[in-house]
């Protein structure tokens, strides 16, 4: 019986870090992790998706659609969430010649 390693096993089926396909993978990973933990912080908070759209000007529906994948949200979006949620955010940006970070 052969074993693989966790990262073996990544690297046949989703493909090695640095790749397109792998890239894409972790991005949609990070982006339903964002959403179930908005989902659990509205719960916690006692709110209603209808009451977060409420409180950031959208319908009940896109918050329905950020919280099963938010990968199709703007991050202005995303940050009225968040401060809907009292999340603290930290944007931080790094560029050749520039880095930035932004939030509370």
């Amino acid at each position: 019986m052969n074993t693989h390693t966790l990262d073996e096993v990544q690297d046949k089926i989703i493909g090695k870090t640095g790749t397109s396909d792998r890239d894409r993978f972790e991005y949609e990973l990070q982006m339903e992790l964002i959403g179930t933990a908005i989902k659990k912080t509205r719960q916690e908070r006692n709110l209603t998706q209808e009451d977060l759209g409420k409180l950031i000007g959208v319908q009940k529906a896109q918050i329905s659609r950020i919280e099963s994948n938010a990968s199709n949200v703007t991050i202005n979006t995303l940050l009225k969430v968040f401060t809907a949620l009292q999340a603290n955010v930290i944007l931080h940006i790094e560029l050749p010649h520039l880095k930035i970070s932004v939030g509370s």
